[in-house]
């Protein structure tokens, strides 16, 4: 028996108790769970898988999203892997007898050494939980005489997972189980996996208890309610759904009710003599698309029903997911196979033949939650709602990556078609377009590259820019399929494109809808930065139209040709040709690149000002003929200066502000490769610059590990480091200096830093350039730490297909910059 789990074997009979039996795993991964336990004192067990077993910590008040709030967590025998699956009772009259629930569970990722923190007594780690996220801390306190476990302080860091005192707690707005759905009651009344002794169960739940009844008293109330207050009448064949009209700002007030906006298929259950449609906002029946939650609807103990609801598919974050539900469904047409799509029911329409669409929104979700708490949570779910401040609302919402929220009028009566009674208020822009044309992809026959979007407006369609991100190979496949069927002769377009515009696009008619994420609108009126979501079958064509938020004024009217004659200024500076297209495979133009410079100018110029830079230009687009250039050359853009450098005769360039950065994409610059230092200080570096370089057969573990190698090195050196992408195949491992060392010697020492690696571990690195030996190992290149050495800056776009950025891995910025 492995000793690691002797004290855990010990207080257990595992002839009564059903807890899994003791049985270290392999130290294969980085697991983490939470389980609610009611037990003597109802508490929270956090565990997280090391060396083959789960660490555990008796969190007495339950883990807190306040970076204030310090929770007592009381360390307590290791648990084997297998206790992760756990729900249910354990007996009375066994160790910790009472019920448990798996409150949340994921993956965890240590910050440096866990061995070395456990053993320090202060563990560092980040959390990716279907509930839990960013980054926490468990610190070791003193131990007082008479207490026999070790006491920490489980604390969460303050970031953007973080809340505030005065936000809910998330253990009362988040109380169900990640895997049932269930609560500590339902899971108590259940009595699944509970050893029977001949005393019968023992149940210790100090929450409330549900009846055992098939009906409980709240639905026969609610059914009451119904009967004499609802109007009696036949059940619909179907209704016309109410819609949502969409606001830039969220209401708040006591007359409002706030739901989460959820990104599935708007469907409409009708339940009659246990026979069930789902119906599409259109009237569609997709009954045999969603078996499973068709036996959910049947489980109802009623005789017939009308439901409003949303089917949708959770992503590992447990936030809906268009795109998984696309995926699930198997493409266009498809049949939910996997049963992972869930019904969230938000109204109630009809029950036991009385219309209840005159009677004031809380009583129909009181009916309806009554209803439904009777259904299997894996197929049916109420969707609850909030009585709180919308902005609050809107703001977690946002936090946990939803789509949004929808606000309710508490006191309205159901009314089909769009009107003020809903509004949805959206974390990030996303709406149906039509496709009227796409590109073939550059890299791989047979696949989709971007798709050409467009709206209608007042009967006509507008063009709003092609989209290029967003699809797996898969998709990217299945979409070429789908616009070859509808291939047309002409543009189906209202207006007449520019060339740029009409580049390599094959036309389609305007049949096939998609949903599109994006940031905003260009000037001249396309999608900033869209990613595809997945095609929307449930939408017809002709309702794609232009949302614009009702607070906020009306856009003016598109003048793009004359923007075109004169030009677009973004920051100030006159860009010439804005529609051009830099990115043919994505559809980004120079407008577009200058737009969203400027969106993280905070972001991206502390990397840039002050330092000499090495530029790609690229005046075509990235696509055709990029040349570097260092030096002036005639008309150089407001905001790039010349600078004397040391070892060059020639100025090189440099900038000081946004108008500097916009000048750049003006002269058709792609690429920025700054130095790793910066005036007046440029003969000693501020930075130092691992950049590994996976050679063949080196898989992406390979270097994600190589980069978690030297930051454990640099870590055991006093030295923190920081990583991001390159927009290539490969990583850079960024350490931050304080300029008081030269040039000569910081080469020195990462010349001798990555020999050594190379050195330790010969089978996986190499610290030469020859590309002979570098099959299957990274190699550690450290000659960017030289004098006038450059590597391209964060935030950089790379001229390279896919219009790829370098992108720090830990947010906007890193060290003395």
């Amino acid at each position: 028996m492995p000793k690691l789990l002797d004290a855990y074997r010990k207080k257990r009979d595992f002839s009564k108790t059903p807890e899994p039996a003791p049985k270290a795993g392999k130290a294969k991964g980085f697991a983490f769970v939470v389980q609610k336990h009611d037990a003597t004192r109802l508490h929270y067990d956090f565990r997280i898988e090391l060396d083959g077993v789960m660490k555990s910590w008796a969190v007495t008040r339950g883990p807190s999203l306040v970076p204030t709030d310090k929770r007592l967590a009381v360390q307590t025998e290791d648990h084997p892997i297998a206790y992760n699956s756990f729900e249910g009772i354990i007996p009375k009259d066994q160790y910790g007898g009472g019920t448990v629930m798996i409150w949340d569970r994921g993956t965890w990722q240590p910050e440096g050494d866990p061995h070395k923190g456990l053993k320090k007594g202060h563990l560092e780690f980040s959390l990716h939980g279907e509930k839990l996220s960013g980054r926490w801390h468990l610190v070791r306190m003193k131990k007082k005489a008479r207490e026999k476990a070790e006491p920490w302080l489980l604390i969460k860091s303050d970031d953007e997972a973080a809340r505030t005192a005065r936000d809910k707690d998330i253990l009362k707005e988040l109380d169900r189980s990640v895997v049932s759905g269930r609560t500590i009651p339902e899971i108590a009344a259940k009595k699944e996996r509970v050893w029977k002794s001949k005393r019968g169960d023992s149940v210790n739940s100090t929450e409330e208890k549900k009846p055992k009844t098939a009906k409980s008293k709240t639905a026969k109330k609610s059914e009451a309610l119904i009967v004499h207050t609802g109007k009696k009448a036949k059940l619909p064949d179907f209704v016309e759904p109410q819609l949502a009209t969409l606001v830039a700002k969220a209401r708040s007030g006591e007359n409002w009710l706030h739901e989460v906006k959820f990104d599935g298929y708007r469907l409409q259950a009708r339940l009659k003599n246990g026979k069930v449609k789902l119906l599409t906002r259109n009237g569609l029946d997709w009954s045999h698309r969603f078996p499973n939650i068709c036996a959910g609807i049947k489980t109802l103990p009623v005789g017939e029903a009308l439901i409003d609801g949303e089917a949708v598919v959770e992503d590992e974050t447990g936030a809906s997911s268009f795109s998984a539900l696309q995926q699930d469904l198997g493409g266009r047409g498809g049949k939910l196979v996997a049963g992972k799509a869930i019904y969230y029911a938000f109204d109630l329409l009809h029950l036991n033949e009385h219309d209840l669409r005159a009677l004031p929104l809380l009583e129909r979700k009181t009916a309806l939650q009554a209803l439904v708490e009777h259904a299997p949570a894996d197929k049916l779910r109420f969707s609850e709602h909030f009585a709180t401040e919308g902005d609050a609302m809107l703001e977690h919402a946002c936090r946990l990556g939803l789509e949004g929220i929808i606000s309710k009028r508490a006191d309205a009566p159901y009314k089909s078609g769009r009107n003020d009674n809903w509004l949805k208020v959206k974390c990030t822009q996303s709406s149906e377009f039509v496709i009227g044309g796409y590109v073939p992809s550059t890299v791989s026959a047979g696949m989709i590259g971007s798709l050409v979007m467009g709206y209608y407006e007042k009967g006509k369609l507008v063009y709003a820019g092609r989209v290029g991100t967003g699809y797996t190979q898969k998709i990217a496949r299945n979409l070429k399929k789908a616009m070859d069927k509808v291939k047309a002769d002409a543009s189906s377009f209202a207006e007449k494109l520019s060339a740029d515009e009409r580049r390599g696009v094959i036309w389609v008619k305007p049949k096939l809808v998609a949903e599109v994420e994006f940031r905003g609108w260009t000037q001249d009126g396309s999608l900033r930065h869209a990613s595809f979501k997945g095609l929307r079958e449930d939408k017809d064509p002709k309702s794609a139209v232009r949302e614009v938020p009702k607070d906020m004024p009306e856009p003016k009217a598109k003048a793009k040709m004359a923007q075109i004659k004169k030009g677009v200024a973004v920051a100030g500076v006159n860009l010439s040709h804005p529609e051009r297209v830099l990115w043919d495979d994505e559809g980004v133009t120079k407008q577009g690149l200058a737009e969203f410079y400027a969106e993280i100018a905070d972001w991206i110029l502390p990397h840039l000002v002050d330092r000499p830079l090495s530029l790609v230009r690229c005046p075509s687009g990235a696509s055709a003929k990029c040349f570097f250039q260092k030096h002036a050359w005639a008309g150089l853009g407001p905001g790039i200066r010349e600078i004397d450098v040391p070892g060059d005769d020639e100025k090189m360039l440099a900038i000081k502000d946004i108008s500097g950065l916009i000048s750049l994409v003006q002269a058709g610059v792609l690429e920025i490769h700054p130095w790793g230092s910066k005036q007046p200080k440029l003969t000693m570096p501020d930075r130092l610059i691992f950049d590994l370089d996976p050679g063949d057969g080196v898989a992406w573990s390979g270097v994600v590990a190589a980069a978690r190698d030297v930051r454990e090195r640099m870590n055991e050196l006093g030295l923190e480091s920081f990583v991001k992408t390159t927009g290539g195949k490969g990583l850079h491992v960024v350490v931050p200096l304080k300029p008081d060392v030269a040039w000569d010697e910081a080469k020195a020492f990462t010349k001798v830093f990555a020999e050594q690696m190379a050195g330790d571990s010969p089978e996986l690195y190499v610290s030469t350039m020859s590309k002979k030996i570098r099959k299957g190992r990274v190699f550690v290149d450290y000659l960017r730490n030289g004098q006038g050495a450059t590597a391209v800056a964060a935030y950089s776009t790379r001229a390279r297909p896919g219009a790829p950025v370098a992108t720090p891995s830990t947010g906007r910025n890193w060290g003395p910059i």
